[in-house]
């Protein structure tokens, strides 16, 4: 009985700790000069009772596989009181224009730029999952809906009926039931979202059917900053390659996404990859680890 009492005491506890829970709003960097693509610092969180990696990743921001990526060695839900979790809050841009939304599916992170502030603002989102891929496209933002209304396409009908054995309701007003959320935001004519969530596991992760799923809170500060005609950019750079200030040699590599043709589930040597490694016996015996299993951290190559 009294272990009982002192189980319930504990989940109760954890309940209260997860409604508490106020995430950081969404991280701005100032771009700098117009070569620099290493944006953030690294920090460490020291880990105290209570803490999990869901828990982490919605109070920084940061999605839940990129958390347990930089941090393979810890359980994310038995966390060892006083031990040190890297948030991983330092990344290198993407190779790409930096205007508008650019969304790079194997960092499972969304950058909007804005050029005339020199300034880029990172959210962590939830894609498509295996099978189920968010597909590579240049679109915009074409409509921006509050209270979205969910109507399952019948793809989805089928395959829920497939897995469950009964239909979706045809359409699901807004409210806590509602799979978009608050929030949503439409990718040209098609249909793929940027939108909310009703549940908080997810943002972060292979999860949706296709569309982009983003934290409430993130979702709304979209919502109310971005225009219309916004353009928006979906790629796929599993590994970012940059020298900063002439001389630092700088990589990040994440996991590639396993049913895109191009990666075949493996990190590819790409010519310009091994050109920018080179031929340094001891950056390659630094990078293979790495490369076997990515952390999606920025590392600097050895001198």
């Amino acid at each position: 009985m009294i272990q009982d009492k002192q189980r319930l005491a504990t989940l109760l506890s954890l309940f209260i700790l997860v409604l508490s829970i106020k995430p950081l709003m969404a991280k701005v960097y100032d771009l700098g000069h117009t070569n620099k693509r290493l944006i953030g610092t690294p920090m460490v969180h020291k880990v105290v009772k209570g803490d999990y990696f869901q828990q982490l990743a919605e109070q920084y921001d940061v999605g839940f596989l990129a958390l347990l990526a930089a941090n393979p060695k810890h359980d994310p839900f038995l966390l060892q009181i006083g031990i040190e979790i890297v948030i991983p809050n330092q990344m290198l841009l993407p190779f790409i224009t930096q205007t508008g939304i650019v969304i790079n599916l194997p960092e499972l992170r969304l950058y909007y730029f804005l050029p005339q502030e020199n300034k880029v603002h990172v959210f962590p989102v939830g894609i498509g999952r295996q099978g189920l891929s968010t597909p590579l496209t240049s679109s915009v933002i074409s409509e921006k809906r509050k209270d979205p209304i969910w109507r399952p396409t019948q793809e989805m009908q089928e395959r829920h009926f497939a897995e469950h054995g009964k239909y979706l309701a045809k359409e699901v007003p807004a409210g806590p039931n509602n799979p978009f959320g608050k929030y949503a935001l439409r990718l040209g004519t098609s249909e793929y979202l940027i939108h909310g969530s009703n549940k908080r596991f997810g943002i972060g992760m292979r999860a949706s059917s296709g569309c982009i799923r983003m934290y409430d809170n993130d979702i709304k500060w979209l919502f109310d900053n971005i225009p219309l005609n916004t353009k928006v950019r979906v790629v796929n750079q599993p590994v970012k390659m940059s020298y900063e200030n002439g001389d630092k040699q700088l990589i990040e590599i994440h996991q590639p996404l396993t049913d895109l043709e191009v990666t075949k589930g493996n990190v590819i040597l790409t010519k310009a990859m091994q050109r920018f490694v080179g031929t340094k016996r001891e950056n390659w015996q630094q990078l293979l680890p790495i490369i076997e299993n990515p952390q999606g951290l920025v590392v600097e190559l050895v001198k």
